[in-house]
């Protein structure tokens, strides 16, 4: 009965967006529709068709990786058999200020995979209270793994992520493990779903070269039914985009909530290093550490120290979602605040290593995170300075033509296997708009970091007269890009 009214519910929901656009289009000239007229309606997206294609060379890419390359992959691992097997699997788990429902429902499953994968496995629990480490017992005692299966803790001090994943780390690194251990870093909001450690395991004998992979994303929101939708459109999303890179073998974010590396990769100290201490020396705002983006760390390190990434689509796992504001806008606007930082502080320096590491496609890519935020905003801004200059009707096709386009970008989403909602079409548009701003804001403040979980700060100690300098020439850095960007194209149109 709750499935049947949740398809009733969003059968409606479709219904509205699409009898919405069909109001529009009534009314609106016919000349819009016209492909003679000078008012037809594709004349208005032909500004954005160079932004739009990087999308579609994404997706393209992404289906190709998907139907064709990664299932030929499948194959050739399964054909290795026993022989791709590891030596020794360590699950490594990192835990801090997680409610205590979820992290029962998350070392059940850590200790469930480490007990059906067959493989001799040790579990890193990586805590920082009491309470934990008792539960994660408790669980182990009822559980009774067998034993090829141990526990190990390593209790930190609650200073952030990244010491405890560096602490974690060298835990493993006393236990000697060979060059065919492999080692699976899995966030303390991150639930395994069953056979995901074999999933895995294979692709690091078939790829002599590779250092990291990760997963595919699934979510549980504990939150309302906008934040539920927002947070699925992103996992669909990321899963083409993951797919695309994966072809080239530079996936770009080796993500924290699950991602499995070759054990001696981290039990190298220089990765070690670059996860627990890495930093940005920056022109205008100096040197400072990272405080968040662990997963973008050792990613950069791993193309540093010359190894492949890889993304493995049809292992799986769910993320218990938390988000930090009861307000969509709110908890939207932090969560991408932390995310586009980590993703524009990793940029700036990932370029440095070159076309000949990256690869000439990865390097476009990550040049065109740069540019993406501009591109973004330009079709608004155009349809808003056209209709104050010429009419309300160019911003009536403006949404016109981006409700139906954001209808389109939806559908084709069906192609990842992850669930699509009619509210998808408006997160998109809220997603481009919001994200651009808050990305242009970013990129001029990369220094400030925040969690928004262990609501925690970098504190740089800066004295009095640089805090003013880094706080007045990031302003004044925004407003002159600002003003350029909205007078060129006001003088454009």
């Amino acid at each position: 009965m709750e499935g049947l009214q949740r398809r009733l519910r969003t059968g409606a929901g479709w219904l509205f967006y699409v009898t919405v656009l069909m109001g529009m289009a009534l009314l609106l000239p016919r000349s819009i529709f016209d492909p003679e007229s000078t008012d037809f309606l594709l004349l208005l997206g032909a500004v954005g068709i160079w932004r739009y294609s990087m999308g579609a060379i994404h997706y393209v890419r992404g289906l190709l990786f998907l139907y064709l390359v990664y299932p030929y992959y499948r194959r050739k691992a399964a054909r290795l058999g026993d022989s791709a097997d590891p030596s020794q699997v360590f699950l490594m788990v990192t835990s801090f200020r997680i409610d205590a429902l979820t992290t029962a429902e998350v070392y059940r499953s850590v200790i469930r995979e480490a007990i059906d994968c067959g493989y001799k496995a040790t579990i890193v629990c990586s805590i920082v209270e009491l309470s934990d480490e008792m539960l994660v017992k408790g669980l182990w005692s009822k559980m009774n793994p067998p034993e090829r299966v141990r526990l190990d803790f390593v209790r930190i001090a609650g200073t952030g992520k990244r010491d405890g994943l560096a602490h974690g780390f060298r835990a493993i690194s006393r236990h000697l493990p060979d060059d065919d251990a492999v080692v699976a870093v899995v966030d303390g909001d991150t639930v395994l779903t069953p056979g995901v450690v074999r999933k895995t395991m294979p692709y690091f004998k078939l790829f002599d070269n590779l250092g990291g992979l990760t997963t595919n994303e699934f979510c549980e929101v504990h939150g309302s039914y906008v934040m539920s939708e927002w947070h699925k459109l992103r996992f669909a999303q990321r899963h083409i985009n993951m797919c695309s890179m994966a072809l080239s073998k530079r996936v770009l974010t080796l993500t924290g909530r699950m991602s499995v590396f070759r054990a001696n990769v981290v039990t190298n100290a220089s990765f070690i290093n670059d996860v627990e201490n890495d930093y940005l020396e920056h022109w205008r705002l100096g040197r400072f550490k990272f405080l968040t983006g662990d997963d973008k760390s050792s990613w950069y390190s791993l193309m540093r120290l010359g190894y492949d990434t890889f993304y493995v689509p049809d292992a799986a796992i769910n993320t218990v979602e938390h988000p930090p504001e009861k307000s969509f806008i709110k908890a939207s606007r932090k969560l991408m605040f932390r995310w586009y930082g980590n993703n524009l502080r990793q940029n700036s320096r990932a370029l440095g290593l070159g076309s000949n590491r990256l690869g000439w496609f990865t390097s476009i890519v990550l040049l065109d995170q740069r540019v993406a935020m501009w591109t973004s905003l330009l079709g608004p801004t155009v349809a808003i300075v056209a209709s104050i200059k010429y009419g309300f009707a160019y911003l009536m096709i403006y949404l016109l033509w981006i409700g139906l386009t954001r209808l389109v970008l939806t559908l084709l989403l069906l192609a990842s296997g992850h669930e699509i909602g009619p509210a998808y079409p408006l997160i998109l548009y809220y997603n481009q708009i919001a994200g651009a701003l808050v990305k242009v804001y970013v990129f001029f403040r990369l220094d400030q970091q925040s969690w928004t979980r262990q609501k925690t700060k970098l504190n740089r100690d800066l004295a009095s007269f640089q805090r003013w300098f880094n706080t007045w020439s990031s302003r004044a850095m925004t407003f002159s890009a600002s003003s350029v960007f909205v007078a060129a194209l006001m003088w454009v149109v």
